[in-house]
């Protein structure tokens, strides 16, 4: 069946506060860093930072529209190597397996086996077969009552809702649990698809993407205009139908855009901080993973929410050769953000050596 790309209904801005930079040089001025990045840094152009990372779920929605989308015929991908959760100032390999449960040390023997059972019990879950629901409604009974049901402890209710389920606070445990069984099955699914963790990344980062939608949009007739000013966004009934350009509007059904873009159109939630490290060596304790996630769970660093470390070598065309790019991104939970993660990040050993670090602060936006 041929497939079409319909485009032209929509406009693209892209940007904006979750931009890919590149070169080194760009970064070093949106930080403010003075003078040019030394020789050790290697050249300028073999750096494409991104300010928002986000790994793709290999069996998730994002992959399956760019595979029927034929847009990965433009990209490359490759897959992350490890996924990883701090507890008790260690790092260990998040168990998403049967087999690895087993073979994890972050539980003991009857841990192990409890928690075998409900991994089982994820995967069979069916919620519109109740012969798989062993008593659990998935629409009334909570994530907490799951856990209680197979009797697991802490260290592992922690891991599993945040290394595995994803989940930046404990609110989902007083939720119902379909949500919780589902992100987990995403998790498991997407691991089986290449072994080694349920991550992509496409090779020279996120900003890929759109490069990929407009080559594909190209083919069918679809038009980019680079470097343009945003004047205006032109609304008729409140409904937006173009954006005004240098004196000329472009039309549209749809308009897709960085939050920046519409700041009277969101509504600020709270604030998120990244910090960027550019290191010289992978993150110990990860068997030397060129690229990895660390799930740092809030109960490991006394946090209401907890942390996510992305690390990305220079075979993913992110970084200078021998370079890695390690970015901690958290919720702000104080009034200095910076001083409340840096205090954090100078008490973690894994990272405390040969270390650049930027720091940005963003709002958490919602639309109105």
């Amino acid at each position: 069946m041929a497939r079409r790309c319909y485009i032209w209904i929509a406009i693209l801005i892209t940007g904006g506060e979750s931009a890919s930079i590149t070169p080194l040089e760009d970064l070093y001025k949106r930080f403010n860093i003075p003078g040019s990045p030394p020789e050790s840094m290697g050249r300028g152009r073999d750096w494409n930072v991104d300010l928002v990372p986000k790994f793709l779920m290999a069996g998730g929605q994002l992959v399956k529209m760019l595979l029927f989308t034929e847009v990965t015929r433009y990209l490359d991908f490759k897959v992350i190597e490890g996924s990883f959760v701090y507890k008790g100032g260690k790092i260990y390999k998040v168990p998403s397996t049967e087999a690895e449960a087993l073979a994890s040390s972050l539980m003991g023997l009857f841990e192990k086996r409890r928690f075998k059972k409900f991994l089982g019990f994820v995967a069979n879950y069916d919620e519109n077969d109740p012969k798989t629901m062993e008593g659990v409604d998935p629409k009334k009974t909570t994530m907490q009552e799951v856990y209680k049901k197979f009797d697991l402890g802490q260290d592992v209710v922690d891991f599993t809702g945040h290394a595995l389920a994803l989940y930046r606070t404990d609110e989902y445990l007083t939720q119902p649990c379909l949500e919780t069984i589902n992100r987990i099955k995403l998790y498991s699914e997407s691991l089986a698809r290449y072994g080694k963790s349920p991550y992509l990344y496409p090779l020279y980062g996120l900003g890929e993407l759109p490069q990929g939608f407009a080559r594909l949009s190209a083919i069918y007739g679809g038009t980019y205009m680079l470097n343009k000013p945003i004047e205006e966004l032109v609304m008729e009934n409140g409904r937006i139908v173009g954006v005004k350009s240098e004196g000329e509007v472009a039309r549209c059904k749809q308009l897709i855009c960085d939050p920046s873009y519409v700041a009277d159109r969101v509504t600020k939630v709270g604030k998120v901080i990244r910090v960027i490290c550019i290191l010289s060596h992978p993150i110990k304790n990860t068997n030397d993973a060129n690229s990895c996630q660390i799930i740092i769970p809030q109960n490991q660093v006394n946090r209401k929410s907890g942390e996510f470390l992305y690390l990305c070598v220079y075979d993913f065309m992110l970084a200078a050769q021998g370079k890695y790019i390690a970015i901690i991104s958290t919720t702000v939970e104080t009034n200095d953000p910076e001083k409340e993660i840096s205090l954090h990040l100078n008490s973690w050993s894994p990272l405390s050596r040969n270390l650049i670090v930027l720091a940005t602060c963003m709002p958490l936006l919602i639309w109105e």
